[in-house]
C-alpha cells in the first residue's frame, strides 16, 4: 500500500517520541502545597491526604528540604493558626503561623520561592472566606482584611501572594496596598476561576477550614459556567494579577485552555486534594497504576495550557521528569 503520510514514523522509539513532544514539563513549573500548624510540634500525617503532612514551625524546614532534594523550587503555604475569631485576625498577625514559617524557611533556604495563600477561611471561627454580615460574607470589608494579610506576608519575606477568596476587587485592593508599602515587586497569583467544587473535601479536613454553616457557592464559581471564568480572569488581569489560576484542574481543562488562549499572562492550575485522594484510593485498591496516572494527569493539565501546576505530587513528578518518564 502506498501511503504518503505515516504518523507512526514519529512514534517508533523513545528518542523520536521525546524529540517530537509538543508539551514539555519542567520541575521549575511545579509548586508543592505545605500545611503549617502553629500549635503542632513535629509533623503529623494528614489522614485525608495519604503521604502528606501538617508541619509544625519546628519542622517546616524539613518539608522544604524534601522539596529541594526532589528538585522542586517553590511551595505554597497554608496556615493553621492557634487562634481563630470572627475576622480571622491571626491571618495578618506579624507573629502568625505563616509569617513565622516564612521567616524559618528563608533563614535556611533564602533562594527557595515561597508563595502564600491569602484567604480568611483557615483563620475565621466560622470557616468562611471573610468577614460576615449576618450569614453572608461582606465583600468590601473583607478586601481590607485580605490586603492587610497579603502585606504582612510580604513584610515577612514571601516571594508571591495568592488570594484564593474569590471576593470581587481583591486583586486591586492587594496590589494597591503592596505598592503603597513599597512592595511593587511582589507578584500576585490570583485564584481567578475558582469553582465551588466537590473536590475540596480532603483539603478542608487538612486545613481545618470547612465552613461551620452554609457553603461557599455565594462567592466561588458555578461549575456550569464557562464564560464567567473568562470574565473573572479578565477582571483580575485588569486589576493587576501577574498570574491567573483555574481551580480545580482536571475537571476544568477546557477552562484552562480557553483562559490560557485568551490572556497574555502565565496560567496556573491547582490539582486539588480530591483529585490527589482519588488517585491514591484507586491505587491502594489495585485499580490503577498510580505512577502512570500521576504522570498522565499532570501532562493533561500542561497540555491544556497551564504553565504552573500546584500539586501534592510535585516531588514525585519532579523525579518522573528527571527520569524522562514525563516531560
Amino acid at each position: 500500500m502506498e501511503l504518503v503520510h505515516r504518523p507512526r514514523r514519529l512514534r517508533n522509539g523513545d528518542v523520536i517520541r521525546r524529540m517530537c513532544r509538543e508539551t514539555r514539563l519542567s520541575p521549575d513549573s511545579l509548586v508543592y502545597p505545605i500545611f503549617v500548624e502553629e500549635t503542632l510540634s513535629g509533623k503529623q500525617p494528614i489522614e485525608s491526604l495519604p503521604g502528606q503532612y501538617r508541619y509544625g514551625l519546628d519542622t517546616v524546614e524539613e518539608g522544604i528540604a524534601q522539596c529541594v532534594d526532589a528538585g522542586v523550587s517553590s511551595c505554597i503555604l497554608f496556615g493553621i493558626p492557634a487562634h481563630k475569631d470572627a475576622l480571622g485576625s491571626s491571618a495578618w498577625d506579624p507573629k502568625g503561623v505563616i509569617q513565622q514559617a516564612i521567616g524559618k524557611i528563608k533563614a535556611r533556604y533564602p533562594d527557595f520561592y515561597v508563595i502564600t495563600d491569602v484567604c480568611m477561611c483557615e483563620y475565621t471561627d466560622h470557616g468562611h472566606c471573610g468577614a460576615l454580615c449576618g450569614h453572608e460574607v461582606d465583600n468590601d470589608q473583607t478586601l481590607e482584611l485580605l490586603a492587610k494579610t497579603a502585606l504582612s506576608h510580604a513584610v515577612a519575606g514571601a516571594d508571591m501572594v495568592a488570594p484564593s477568596d474569590m471576593m470581587d476587587g481583591r486583586v486591586a485592593a492587594i496590589r494597591h496596598t503592596l505598592d503603597e508599602a513599597g512592595y511593587q515587586n511582589i507578584p500576585i497569583m490570583a485564584y481567578s476561576a475558582k469553582y465551588a467544587s466537590a473536590f475540596y473535601g480532603p483539603f478542608r479536613s487538612a486545613a481545618g477550614s470547612a465552613p461551620s454553616f452554609g457553603d461557599r457557592k455565594g462567592y466561588q464559581m458555578d461549575p456550569h459556567n464557562r464564560k464567567e471564568a473568562l470574565k473573572e480572569c479578565a477582571l483580575d488581569v485588569e486589576e493587576g494579577a501577574d498570574i491567573i489560576m483555574v481551580k480545580p484542574a482536571l475537571s476544568y481543562l477546557d477552562i484552562i485552555r480557553e483562559c490560557s488562549d485568551a490572556f497574555e499572562v502565565p496560567m496556573a492550575a491547582y490539582s486539588v486534594s480530591g483529585e490527589y485522594a482519588m488517585i491514591k484510593a484507586a491505587a491502594q485498591a489495585g485499580l490503577v497504576d498510580e505512577y502512570r496516572i500521576m504522570c498522565e494527569s499532570a501532562l493533561s493539565v500542561f497540555r491544556a495550557g497551564a504553565n504552573i501546576l500546584i500539586t501534592y505530587y510535585a516531588k514525585e513528578l519532579a523525579a518522573a521528569i528527571q527520569k524522562g518518564d514525563i516531560g
